[in-house]
């Protein structure tokens, strides 16, 4: 194992950072790049990313493991040729998904290239959180995870696809075409987090293969190590505090900040700040 390539206060800001927006609707990229370049960081590498995804995989995994459980039992029925409630769960987070692996995996170089536009991410930022607060106030709290349709799967994916803009939060959109079909609150933020499984898995994936491809084997430094319990610990959390508050309230706070967000970020970028790179 090599030594330490990344200081430890640095990977536990990363890591902190990633795991707390990575599920909250404010946008965890736009949160890296901008946190990176405030504090003078070097860029963290491809293996940083692969291991701070795997921590908050592991996290949105450990807190919905009953979920997780029943999309395994509905992998089980549907080889089986059996139907009922998980095997419609699993079809709905597939059909879900499929939309951001094809826009991703194609859109890839676009995505990259645009990812460090400052005033895109302040603009995405605040158009989506508007977008947030009107589907908020408009949307009915009348249905569950278990009454989505195949439909209403497809919708919520492709308007996962948006989460390729920068400053937009994939978490946050999906959100808020679930509050737009009518999901309670909570229930949107379930399944937002539930397709949050597989998105980051490819994503982890899709970097772990540019890592093979550039032959750098320090997965397993300890570096990576941290990263990835770090961004664990602050991911559950994340996730624990925003379930908890879904419960009783709505998405009003975090429209607040991302209208903050984006606002510092124009001032910045028309007062010199011009660009992140």
């Amino acid at each position: 194992m090599g030594g330490w390539r990344l200081s430890l206060h640095h990977i536990l800001i990363l890591a902190a950072i990633q795991g707390l927006t990575e599920f909250l609707p404010v946008s965890s990229s736009g949160h890296l790049v901008i946190t990176s370049k405030l504090l003078g960081y070097p860029d963290q590498g491809l293996t940083i990313d692969v291991a701070l995804h795997v921590g908050t995989l592991l996290a949105v995994a450990l807190y919905f493991w009953r979920d997780v459980w029943e999309i395994a039992v509905g992998g089980l029925r549907l080889v089986t040729g059996r139907r009922g409630p998980q095997v419609r769960l699993l079809i709905n987070v597939i059909i879900a998904t499929i939309p951001i692996i094809l826009a991703g995996y194609f859109g890839h170089p676009y995505v990259v290239m645009f990812a460090r536009d400052v005033q895109l991410i302040a603009w995405a930022s605040i158009g989506f959180g508007v977008l947030l607060f009107v589907a908020d106030r408009v949307g009915m709290t009348v249905w569950r995870v278990e009454h989505l349709t195949w439909v209403n799967a497809l919708a919520i994916g492709l308007a996962q696809v948006l989460a390729l803009i920068p400053g937009t939060s994939r978490s946050g959109i999906t959100m808020t075409a679930g509050r737009l079909l009518g999901m309670e609150r909570w229930e949107a933020g379930r399944f937002s987090l539930i397709l949050s499984i597989p998105t980051i898995f490819a994503a982890g994936l899709l970097t772990g293969i540019e890592i093979r491809l550039s032959e750098d084997f320090t997965l397993l430094g300890p570096d990576a190590l941290a990263s990835a319990a770090a961004g664990f610990v602050a991911g559950f959390i994340a996730i624990a505090l925003m379930m908890a508050w879904l419960r009783r309230a709505g998405f009003t706070p975090f429209v607040v900040y991302r209208l903050v967000l984006g606002a510092g970020l124009l001032y910045w970028h028309f007062n010199g700040g011009n660009s992140l790179i």
